[in-house]
């Protein structure tokens, strides 16, 4: 009988210690999703091997809440830049179309034809007008059209894309028939953007291939490149509309591609980590067709 109570003892003995061990984990992983939040990282993906059913299920629900999370915050971003987009795009236009039309009238003028005026006139007129070209890039991101979604086959597309590009090394690993929904013209533009942004890095090869997404429904495209790494101080303003680090570039086009991919219910992000051999990731969250 003393065996028993000690046999007894020593079960319940493990089974508290093992109680107590759990709930400190549990307690780890609440505070993991805590910093991750407060740091503004919602790619938060805590494992769920190890637990019971029912906090499995809701620490997967907590990993797609927080997918929901940033997707939310990533659209609120874009709907920021575009109210702001509206009031500047007003703003200069009335501003610079006066003095374009003034300066352009003042150099047909015969008393100021060959004078020294000219030259300054001139250059007046060349300012205005190129800061008129900025606006009407400018408005290129409030003024997109609602998508019209339908069912793509993105390895035909892409196949496409490959052939327009005949000097770049393509690595695509796709599955033949695989479709998504998606707007079929802001979604090739989004994929030349990336694609002649890599060209402009000097990138030589383009690898391609996708991955299952946790939220249901949705697949990850990932679009890599050998070009020049983007540097660490560039990487939180690279979407920031007009932000660019080329001389002749106007810092449009990936903002404007994750406007396009937002409106689609996807999202376009840099991944932290390039693929092996690549320098730069670029990840696509697309809605696969169920």
């Amino acid at each position: 009988m003393t065996w028993l109570y000690i046999i007894i003892g020593v079960g319940c003995a493990s089974m508290v210690a093992w109680f107590v061990h759990h709930q400190h984990k549990l307690r780890l992983r609440a505070h993991l999703m805590q910093e991750a939040i407060r740091n503004r990282d919602f790619t938060f993906r805590i494992p769920t091997h190890g637990m019971f059913f029912g906090e499995r299920a809701m620490q997967e629900t907590l990993n797609q809440l927080g997918e929901t999370i940033r997707q939310q915050v990533n659209q609120n971003e874009v709907e920021s830049w575009e109210r702001l987009t509206r009031v500047l795009t007003h703003e200069m236009m009335n501003a610079t179309a006066p003095i374009t039309s003034i300066s352009q009238s003042l150099m047909n003028r015969e008393d100021v034809k060959g004078t020294p005026l000219e030259d300054g006139i001139r250059a007046i007129f060349e300012t205005s007008k190129h800061m008129s070209n900025f606006v009407v890039n400018y408005r290129k991101i409030s003024e997109l059209e609602k998508p019209k979604v339908s069912n793509v086959n993105l390895g035909d597309m892409i196949e496409d894309i490959r052939k327009t590009y005949p000097q770049l090394t393509w690595n695509i690993d796709i599955t033949k028939d695989l479709t998504i929904i998606a707007d079929a013209g802001m979604l090739r533009q989004v994929l030349m953007n990336l694609v002649k942004n890599a060209i402009e890095a000097d990138a030589k090869k383009i690898d391609i291939e996708t991955e299952a997404h946790e939220m249901p429904n949705n697949i990850l495209l990932y679009i890599s490149n050998d070009g020049m790494p983007i540097p660490a101080e560039n990487r939180q303003s690279l979407f920031v509309p007009f932000f660019t680090t080329k001389r002749s570039g106007c810092g449009i086009g990936l903002s404007l591609s994750r406007r396009m991919m937002i409106q689609q219910g996807g999202l376009l992000e840099l991944a932290d980590t390039p693929h092996s051999g690549c320098h730069v990731t670029f990840i696509l969250s697309l809605q696969n067709r169920s």
